[in-house]
Protein backbone atom coordinates (compact mmCIF):
# COMPACT_ATOMS: atom_id res chain seq x y z
CA UNK A 1 0.00 0.00 0.00
CA UNK A 2 1.19 3.50 -0.86
CA UNK A 3 -0.41 6.65 0.55
CA UNK A 4 0.59 10.01 -0.93
CA UNK A 5 -0.63 13.22 0.71
CA UNK A 6 -1.16 16.72 -0.72
CA UNK A 7 -1.92 15.46 -4.23
CA UNK A 8 -4.78 17.79 -5.18
CA UNK A 9 -2.65 20.92 -4.67
CA UNK A 10 -5.58 23.24 -4.06
CA UNK A 11 -7.07 22.52 -7.46
CA UNK A 12 -3.94 23.41 -9.44
CA UNK A 13 -3.78 19.94 -11.05
CA UNK A 14 -6.71 20.74 -13.32
CA UNK A 15 -5.57 24.28 -14.05
CA UNK A 16 -2.76 25.22 -16.41
CA UNK A 17 -0.55 26.21 -13.47
CA UNK A 18 3.18 26.17 -14.08
CA UNK A 19 3.83 25.42 -10.40
CA UNK A 20 6.58 22.76 -10.16
CA UNK A 21 4.73 20.89 -7.38
CA UNK A 22 1.52 20.74 -9.45
CA UNK A 23 3.44 19.51 -12.47
CA UNK A 24 5.09 16.81 -10.35
CA UNK A 25 1.71 15.65 -9.01
CA UNK A 26 0.28 15.55 -12.55
CA UNK A 27 3.22 13.39 -13.61
CA UNK A 28 2.77 11.16 -10.55
CA UNK A 29 -0.91 10.57 -11.41
CA UNK A 30 -0.10 9.90 -15.07
CA UNK A 31 2.63 7.38 -14.19
CA UNK A 32 0.42 5.70 -11.61
CA UNK A 33 -2.37 5.39 -14.17
CA UNK A 34 -0.02 3.60 -16.58
CA UNK A 35 0.87 0.88 -14.08
CA UNK A 36 -0.59 -2.58 -14.48
CA UNK A 37 -1.41 -4.50 -11.34
CA UNK A 38 -2.09 -1.37 -9.30
CA UNK A 39 -5.46 -0.03 -8.17
CA UNK A 40 -5.51 3.57 -7.00
CA UNK A 41 -7.86 6.37 -6.09
CA UNK A 42 -7.43 10.01 -5.15
CA UNK A 43 -9.71 11.41 -2.47
CA UNK A 44 -10.27 15.11 -2.04
CA UNK A 45 -10.40 16.35 1.55
CA UNK A 46 -11.89 19.60 2.84
CA UNK A 47 -10.92 21.28 6.09
CA UNK A 48 -10.15 24.58 7.76
CA UNK A 49 -7.11 25.09 5.48
CA UNK A 50 -9.21 24.74 2.34
CA UNK A 51 -8.99 21.56 0.32
CA UNK A 52 -6.42 19.07 -0.82
CA UNK A 53 -6.38 15.29 -0.89
CA UNK A 54 -4.48 12.04 -0.84
CA UNK A 55 -3.95 9.06 -3.14
CA UNK A 56 -4.22 5.48 -1.97
CA UNK A 57 -2.61 2.85 -4.22
CA UNK A 58 -2.70 -0.92 -3.75
CA UNK A 59 -1.02 -3.74 -5.63
CA UNK A 60 -3.63 -6.06 -7.10
CA UNK A 61 -3.51 -9.51 -5.55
Amino acid sequence: MIIVDNVVRGGSLVEAAEDAAAQAMRQFHELLGEQTGVSATTIQTVGSKGYDGFTLALLDA
